[in-house]
């Protein structure tokens, strides 16, 4: 469905994307996991058409998507871009907002569109409320909700969740991607969230500086990040020798925190408690081996200076 080819693309002389080329499937959901800085709006807006594109190109289909250079409006009709300025119109209703791009002639249909709409990113109770009065939160589900009003084949997001309170965001985002394949609506996400990615990606590209470091499915990629870079959007990285451990290299191993558990028989990995941290249901344990910091998950808090024996977690 979705070609995208960027040998490179700069602003001025600077570089900002390069070495690019993947597809998105119809119906799939991309996400394009970075620290702020790294190209995930950029390359967002190269696909809706917002800049022009020298060094590359960019298919839809059999639809070449060519940039402000050669349309009068930049973007696509079946492509909607929702960015971190939402745009919306103050003095009108969230209704009417999210109503704004649907036909009139048909006001039985419309209304019943916008209901829908209001119920996925669950402002029913808003719906004659004039944008101006709403929280940033609420502005950003209003932007949503008119982003997907006319069921665009392909979906942009920028951050789409980035204002939105903690205890309503996981609802928001189940209801909003359940839509999206229910809809069969292609999606590609920019996020520095990585709960997000993991949980509703079918796909997640991890970028840095204008690059795509490792695409893998979220199951594949939390198991087997191929750097340590990587490696950090899912928690503490830990750097120690296969050789502590039994039947492994001796080669220098990256782990997460729920990679390391606590044997109660001796091993060759001693540590020396520092801190526990309450995560809700386990704690994560900082410790010392040998100067360098180490962290593993466990189920109660750990005294300092207790010494315990680490191994690797079954899987």
């Amino acid at each position: 469905m979705l070609q995208v080819k960027i040998d490179k693309f700069a602003y001025d002389q600077e570089i900002v994307l390069q070495d690019m080329d993947f597809t998105v499937s119809e119906g799939r959901h991309i996400s394009i996991l970075g620290e702020s800085g790294c190209g995930k709006s950029t390359l967002l807006q190269l696909i809706y058409g917002l800049y022009h594109l020298e060094n590359g190109q960019i298919f839809w289909k059999e639809k070449e998507l060519l940039g402000p250079n050669f349309n009068l409006v930049p973007g696509e009709p079946f492509i909607k871009y929702l960015a971190q300025d939402f745009d919306l119109m103050p003095y009108i209703s969230v209704a009417d907002n999210i109503g704004k791009f649907l036909s009139r002639n048909f006001m039985k249909e419309r209304n019943a569109r916008v209901a829908e709409l209001l119920e996925v990113v669950d402002l029913t109770a808003f719906k004659d409320v004039h944008v101006k009065l709403l929280s940033g939160g609420q502005k950003q589900r209003v932007a949503l909700a008119r982003a997907i009003a006319k069921e665009p084949e392909l979906l942009l997001l920028d951050e789409p969740f980035s204002h939105i309170d903690n205890f309503r965001r996981n609802d928001l985002r189940r209801r909003l991607y359940i839509y999206l394949k229910k809809e069969n609506i292609t999606c590609i996400t920019a996020t520095h969230d990585s709960e997000e990615a993991l949980s509703f990606s079918d796909e997640i590209k991890i970028m840095r500086d204008g690059m795509f470091m490792q695409t893998a499915t979220p199951e594949n990629l939390y198991k087997h990040p191929k750097n340590a870079y990587v490696a950090s959007f899912f928690g503490d990285v830990i750097h120690l020798s296969g050789a502590l451990f039994e039947n492994i290299e001796d080669q220098e191993l990256l782990l997460l925190p729920h990679q390391l558990v606590v044997s109660q028989s001796r091993t060759s990995l001693e540590v020396t408690v520092k801190k526990s941290y309450f995560k809700g249901n386990f704690y994560l344990i900082q410790a010392d081996f040998e100067g360098k910091n180490v962290f593993f998950n466990h189920g109660e808090a750990l005294d300092s200076h207790k010494n315990v024996y680490l191994k690797q977690a079954a899987f």
